[in-house]
């Protein structure tokens, strides 16, 4: 038992957010603003503790919902692209790209540290902000894989070690 390799998968009904953005993709072409109805799902891997699993499936799925509920409903906005500036100015977030300039309410948006919105990008945070919780709730996730789908089976995979 001690080579064998055990994982979890957590693919509910309610891991799910809406959320708007835009990406940039060849460089200097930025689509419109438009929104998606996300899913998500995660497998976490590693050894089984004292209770014969790797994490408890409670605690995964609550924390799992926590950090999605960060992202419904918002206005996603990348902070490290090099051609997109984002600005929080008073009760308002400014971003630009080129000649776009979008202005929305800063309660309506979330700035992540990300370099463009894709799915792939956004499975990393999730994944980085899911391991955080968990480890602060005393947790301690292995190998972890986080799935982000934008539009009925066009997922996104992302591992983090």
């Amino acid at each position: 038992m001690n080579n064998d390799t055990y994982c979890v998968s957590l693919e509910k009904e309610q891991l799910v957010f809406s959320s708007a953005h835009f990406i940039t993709f060849n460089g200097n072409i930025c689509e419109r603003l438009h929104g998606h109805n996300y899913r998500a799902k995660c497998e976490v891997w590693g050894p089984l503790d004292e209770n014969g699993y790797v994490i408890d499936f409670i605690a995964l799925r609550d924390s799992m919902m926590e950090v999605l509920a960060r992202l419904d409903h918002h206005v996603l906005l990348p902070t490290t692209h090099p051609m997109i500036k984002v600005e929080r100015d008073g009760d308002e977030v400014v971003a630009r790209f080129e000649n776009k300039r979008w202005v929305f309410p800063a309660e309506d948006c979330i700035l992540l540290d990300i370099a463009n919105t894709t799915a792939e990008l956004l499975a990393w945070w999730i994944g980085r902000e899911l391991r955080k919780l968990l480890e602060s709730r005393g947790q301690s996730p292995g190998r972890m894989v986080i799935f982000v789908d934008e539009n009925h089976g066009q997922w996104a995979r992302c591992e983090i070690e």
